[in-house]
């Protein structure tokens, strides 16, 4: 992907996105919210994908989970993205399943045992994909053995697994409130070559002290000021708007979407004229 901004594709406007076309760098979608659907669905996505290309987000991979892979999921997802050529398969550094699934995504243990464990299992889904993993930093609310620190326990893994990084500005944001650090020294400690896209989005503020993920408001100003900084810090890198609930008409969430262009444009505009001025 080039510099550009996507969206997720959402069922409640998809009429509108085949009939109008709308101005849209990539969409992001999720391989297993389609590829059960059949033949009906594919016809849709080999039209909308005529407009822009399509990316993926995944749900269910369960990266960090007790059980065992789901090896023919995993197959069915390869299937998918060749069928649609997509480049990108990203999902959570996260779990949701032990024993059945669980239906929410649930913090790995900041261990050194459970980077081993990650990272055994990403590469056998590499192996399988035939394309890096990239693995998106999740927002949490309760934190469990932590030998290493968020951030070190997210470059252990991107390390030895060889992966890549979907960097989520709203998650850092959030974890950074509800865990007490400073957002900016985590996305500086990022390795910026791991960097593939990144998301944004809005969360809910139910205390001083609870943030929490939602994807079901507008950005706050915070997490575009961050975004910022991200952009200054590893260079601009294509970005997401998600928006999961409370969804607004179609013309006010691509509104939101072009507000990433006016910040990636900010951003190359302000390293410009820092090398004018030191040229001149």
């Amino acid at each position: 992907m080039q510099n550009t901004v996507g969206l997720g594709l959402r069922r409640e406007f998809l009429d509108e996105v085949l009939t109008q076309a709308p101005n849209v760098g990539f969409w992001e979608l999720a391989p297993e919210n389609w590829f059960p659907r059949g033949n009906e669905a594919y016809r849709t996505l080999d039209r909308i994908r005529e407009q822009a290309p399509l990316t993926s987000h995944g749900l269910s991979l369960s990266i960090g989970s007790p059980d065992a892979l789901d090896i023919e999921f995993i197959k069915k997802v390869k299937t998918f993205l060749d069928r649609f050529d997509i480049a990108i398969y990203s999902e959570h550094l996260s779990y949701c399943s032990a024993g059945g699934h669980l239906y929410d995504l649930l913090p790995i243990p900041f261990t050194d045992e459970a980077v081993a464990h990650v990272v055994e299992r990403i590469r056998q889904v590499q192996d399988i994909i035939e394309r890096p993993l990239v693995l998106e930093n999740v927002s949490y609310y309760a934190s469990f053995a932590n030998e290493l620190s968020e951030l070190d326990f997210i470059n252990a893994v991107l390390a030895q697994a060889d992966c890549k990084l979907l960097l989520d500005v709203n998650n850092v944001f959030v974890n950074s409130v509800n865990h007490r650090y400073d957002p900016y020294d985590f996305i500086a400690g990022l390795p910026s070559k791991r960097i593939i896209y990144g998301h944004i989005a809005g969360h809910t503020e139910e205390y001083d002290d609870l943030f929490v993920d939602t994807h079901g408001a507008d950005v706050k100003q915070e997490v575009w000021d961050l975004l910022d900084f991200a952009y200054q810090q590893h260079g601009l890198f294509p970005t997401v708007l998600e928006r999961d609930f409370n969804i607004p008409p179609l013309p006010t969430l691509l509104a939101e979407m072009n507000k990433i262009t006016t910040h990636q444009q900010r951003v190359v505009g302000a390293r410009e004229q820092r090398f004018q001025k030191h040229s001149a």
